[in-house]
């Protein structure tokens, strides 16, 4: 058994995803972000946004997940093939490649089997590989991917047992928690916790609500002094 992140044993088997506990609340949270144009966040919130190095490399595609987190040095194959295993449907996987910018670990396979777990989507602190297949469309459509860029060199089977699962990592900048709410699309990825999505969300909706009504009355040549905020 691995080691939690409070440094207690897991009762996971390794390879095997823990059973989640069903939260209505969170399905509800989940269906409203999806609603919402995720730049709009930008407005009411400054953390959690992920550096512009991160990018999606599915353009087109939007990602709302819950995060499900791997540790992988040694730019190691093995263990993200056990991180593939642990994923529950609606999840997001993220991989922090320890610092390695070098090696993918993600490409057709591990793409096809993230879909085939159900996953959100695929996040990751380094490259990926095989581009044209991850954009390849199935019945779901493609599996949104988010990574710093692409290249050829890829993982190996180093089996080096020195991964970590369900911990805290960190991609592009951003803590992620297992647990935690991550959002894409072809501006930008942000990973939020639940309670700071629900502080904003009703905002959010709001915001994006009102502003075809701006835009109409620019294209309609009203006067900007009217419509743009310019302070108290």
């Amino acid at each position: 058994m691995e080691m939690s992140a409070t440094g207690t044993l897991a009762t996971a088997t390794p390879g095997q995803p823990a059973e989640l506990p069903e939260l209505p609340e969170l399905a509800e949270l989940l269906d409203q972000l999806r609603s919402v144009s995720f730049p709009t966040l930008g407005h009411f919130l400054e953390e959690g946004f992920c550096s512009s190095e991160i990018h999606a490399i599915v353009p087109g595609a939007r990602m709302v997940g819950i995060a499900t987190t791997a540790r992988i040095p040694d730019a190691d194959a093995v263990a993200v093939n056990h991180a593939l295993l642990r994923l529950h449907p609606g999840e997001v996987l993220v991989l922090d490649m320890d610092g390695d910018r070098q090696h993918a670990p993600v490409g057709a396979v591990t793409g096809a089997a993230a879909r085939d777990r159900g996953a959100a989507g695929i996040l990751v602190d380094g490259p990926v590989t095989d581009v044209v297949e991850l954009n390849e469309a199935n019945d779901g459509g493609a599996l949104p991917v988010f990574a710093r860029g692409t290249t050829c060199l890829t993982t190996k089977r180093h089996a080096s047992g020195r991964a970590q699962f369900d911990v805290p990592v960190s991609v592009g900048g951003v803590t992620v928690r297992p647990g935690d709410i991550v959002l894409g699309d072809d501006n930008g990825v942000v990973v939020l916790a639940p309670e700071v999505a629900a502080a904003v969300v009703l905002q959010a909706v709001e915001s994006d609500a009102a502003e075809p009504n701006i835009l109409s009355r620019i294209a309609a040549g009203e006067p900007l002094e009217g419509i743009l905020y310019l302070g108290q």
